[in-house]
């Protein structure tokens, strides 16, 4: 004698919300640019950052750097503003590209 057994299977996860959007192009140099650096203020950025902006303004000349206080921590009580923020003030400083740190 055999009997059926009958499962709900359900797939973990959820559905999708957000189209994947095409990332813009890498810019062939960083020379003349200006990066901005976030930080979620747990773990060594006020260590880690200093060095990245160290060694690479020995790679390219002209760099320019706006650091992480400009904008909050991007964890916390104030993260979901900072965030939706974060695209016009980016824009507003003219910044070509990001460092984001984050401690885990």
């Amino acid at each position: 004698m055999t009997s059926e057994v009958t499962s709900a299977v359900y797939w973990p996860r959820g559905v999708r919300t957000v189209t994947v959007q095409p990332l813009p192009p890498r810019p062939a140099t960083l020379e003349g640019k200006t990066i901005a650096f976030l930080w979620d203020f747990i773990f060594r950025g006020d260590e880690i950052f200093p060095i990245i902006k160290r060694e690479l303004n020995k790679r390219y000349a002209n760099m320019k750097f706006i650091g992480y206080d400009e904008f909050g921590s991007t964890h916390g009580d104030d993260e979901h503003a900072i965030l939706a923020s974060l695209p016009e003030r980016l824009k507003a400083l003219k910044v070509d590209g990001v460092i984001s740190g984050m401690g885990c």
